[in-house]
């Protein structure tokens, strides 16, 4: 769903992983229509990195448990 969100609505997905100041750049740049394909790249490279955030922080809860 996020990633589907990334691609139509780029600046919207910052929004939804807490970055709102790369949310507010990416609809300045998502209003050009030059701007809008270099703004959901950036936000599927975001939603990827949270991602990746998020599991790695998941996997140091699991080890600093044991």
């Amino acid at each position: 769903m996020r990633l589907l969100l990334a691609i139509l609505l780029p600046w919207l997905q910052f929004f939804t992983i807490g970055r709102p100041v790369s949310g507010f750049i990416c609809l300045i740049l998502q209003i050009t229509l030059f701007g809008w394909l270099p703004a959901a790249i950036w936000s599927v490279f975001a939603l990827s990195q949270h991602n990746t955030d998020r599991k790695i922080k998941k996997a140091l809860a699991s080890q600093n448990a044991k």
